[in-house]
């Protein structure tokens, strides 16, 4: 163990992406870490304790992939400041340069800028494994020379090489490092030339591209001009699929857990507050903290599958040209699909976006994704518009719902890219790495580590608004045993009535705005809301389901016109599908863009353009005798 924390030494590894430089990091640490936001950036880097069994005695920094040491992007700004900033474990006092053996033209120009800059470097050059079995032998004195320091080869699969970079890194002498100016388009283009120049000192008569033979072969297919596209709908396609239906069992094990829990604690003294706020605050609102851990575990386990494999960087590659029309990159794209599960993960997964408007605009539509928790919403509303109708329709009906959702983010997105101002220029830049299996290992681990982070970041949040909802619900006359006149009668509820004329418009009345407030919490409470309100109760889901719809049918204003018809039920229609309802997505706003404005203007204009365009189409059917 060590003795004391604040002696150990922090060292950067600094790479392009793809180029192995996490996969040494999780060698280095034994996959012990913890994962956090550079302070005033989203962007993520992780810091390790070394593992005990090098005996190296010092914290590693895994950076952000970068090119460069003169960034052009929110990555490659957070790796520069990491490099000088002070640190919780110190300033950075070496450097582990990682680059790609078999694409050094592409990866040595950063490290010569390390070089230059003073810091002390050990060079490591991965993919020895690949270059073994393809019989590629560097000249590795040549790389010494020129940077005249320690070169070691190493192996991500079974670690090789790692305990002589560990020796090569205790023996580096601390200097004192300098930023780099920066240079001119001339230094550059003499950079580039000299390193073209020992690259190929290094390879000699060797070909580097011969590592790339098999990937090239699966490349023919899976880059094809046509096929392609289909290979990336299909990959994309599974990837949303079990995020929905896979996560779900364990999604109902989680409800099924904590209501149990609540069955229990009210058990315990039926007529208690206590054991009711056990039951229906506490408890409930950890189970709505908690339910989004599977698809969010799922979500992250499926992206680093596709990333660790290589075929992530090809389907960027793939969607970037049609969504740079919209004002996106093809790193937009896999949110944006999580979105169709669940807004809350989608959004965590826009870190990928390297340029902050990128990923500001993909965070501003994911919303408007049609996700599982509309489902019961619209189930409900479908099965009152298509109640007489054959069973195809009402699918027909949800899956333009679905396509009208795409349709809706983007015009959103094609709005704000000519709003915005270009700050920074979009580049997209992506390394094509070799296929390989993942780490299932490592991928676990870091996908349980991600969700941990998701618990403790959105749950706090998540969880006082649930309890305000729940509060609201219950008081001032808790003990009525009514559910209709406890609902009426509750703060949740004279809210209700008292901007009842809001809802008016709309063609609903304060019961079901009330319906509309409680969704705040999560939009499928809208429907147990609409249960609690119109007094049903069944002993299944599908028996409440029915009595509901009955009850909808029957439901009048006070001026004895029905409440329900097929004008209103599609101004609710169109409000569930633009409005941001959901909290959890809300707080997740906040922590992803590191602003309360960024969140609060999505919250405030998708929830007015909601209302305004519900109650256009009310008053449009009404208008035309549909009302």
């Amino acid at each position: 163990m060590y003795s004391d924390q604040s002696a150990l030494d922090l060292v950067a590894l600094v790479g392009a992406p793809n180029v192995g430089k996490t996969t040494l990091y999780n060698w280095l640490t034994n996959s012990k870490f913890k994962t956090v936001n550079y302070p005033g950036a989203t962007v993520e880097y992780a810091v390790g304790r070394s593992a005990e069994r090098l005996e190296a005695n010092c914290y590693f920094m895994d950076t952000p992939g970068t090119y460069s040491l003169f960034p052009k992007s929110s990555d490659e700004e957070v790796t520069l400041r990491a490099l000088y900033d002070q640190h919780e474990q110190g300033q950075v006092k070496k450097i582990i340069c990682v680059v790609d053996g078999s694409q050094l033209d592409r990866h040595l120009l950063l490290a010569e800028q390390i070089y230059l800059s003073g810091f002390p470097m050990v060079l490591v050059v991965t993919m020895a494994d690949l270059l073994t079995k393809n019989n590629l032998k560097l000249n590795i004195e040549a790389l010494e020379q020129k940077f005249n320091g320690p070169v070691v080869l190493f192996d991500g699969v079974l670690g090789g090489g790692l305990k002589e970079l560990i020796q090569k890194m205790k023996e580096l002498e601390l200097t004192q490092p300098t930023k780099l100016p920066a240079w001119s388009h001339d230094q550059i283009q003499e950079k580039i030339e000299m390193i073209r120049e020992l690259s190929s000192r290094v390879y000699g008569d060797a070909d580097s591209k011969s590592v790339y033979k098999r990937t090239e072969q699966v490349d023919r297919w899976l880059l094809h001009q046509y096929f392609g596209l289909a290979f990336f709908f299909v990959i994309m396609s599974l990837l949303f699929s079990s995020i929905f239906w896979l996560a779900k069992p364990f999604m109902g094990m989680i409800d099924f857990s904590f209501t149990w829990l609540g069955n229990q604690a009210v058990a315990l003294a039926p007529n208690s507050l206590l054991t009711d706020f056990l039951a229906h605050g506490l408890i409930a609102s950890l189970g709505a903290v908690s339910v989004f851990a599977p698809q969010i575990f799922i979500l992250f386990f499926g992206i680093g599958i596709l990333e660790s494999t290589g075929y992530l960087a090809r389907a960027a590659t793939l969607i970037d040209k049609p969504f740079s029309k919209l004002g996106l990159s093809g790193r937009s794209f896999v949110p944006i699909l999580s979105g169709f599960a669940c807004a809350v993960p989608a959004m965590m997964a826009t870190r990928n976006i390297s340029s902050k408007r990128d990923r500001m605009i993909t965070n501003f539509i994911i919303p408007l994704m049609t996700c599982s928790a509309r489902l019961p919403v619209y189930a409900l509303l479908l099965s009152f518009a298509f109640k007489d109708a054959a069973a195809w329709k009402q699918g027909v009906a949800l899956a333009l719902l679905y396509l009208g959702s795409l349709f809706l983010g983007s015009l959103v997105a094609g709005i704000l890219n000519k709003i915005l101002a270009k700050s920074e220029m979009s580049l997209f830049m992506m390394e094509l790495p070799i296929y390989r299996i993942p780490r299932w290992k490592i991928l676990f681990h870091d996908s349980l580590s991600r969700t941990k982070t998701y618990l403790l970041r959105a749950g706090p949040v998540i969880f006082v608004f649930a309890v305000i909802i729940w509060a609201g619900t219950t008081f001032p006359n808790y003990s009525t045993e009514n559910k209709s006149e406890k609902m009426e009668s509750s703060y949740l509820g004279q809210v209700g009535r008292s901007i009842g004329p809001v809802f008016e418009p709309m063609g609903i009345d304060w019961r079901v705005g009330a319906g509309l407030l409680s969704a705040f919490a999560a939009r499928e409470v809208f429907v147990s809301s609409m249960a609690i309100v119109f007094n049903v109760s069944g002993e299944d889901e599908e028996s409440q389901a029915q009595g509901l719809l009955k009850s909808m049918k029957e439901a009048k204003l006070p001026n004895g016109q029905l409440l329900f018809t097929l004008a209103s039920v599609s101004g609710l229609i169109v409000f569930f599908m633009i409005a941001l309802q959901c909290m959890s997505t809300f707080s997740v706003a906040i922590k992803e863009n590191g602003s309360w404005k960024f969140a609060l203007i999505q919250l405030i204009s998708f929830n007015v353009i909601g209302y305004i365009l519900a109650v256009s189409v009310v008053q449009g059917f009404k208008s035309l005798g549909l009302g």
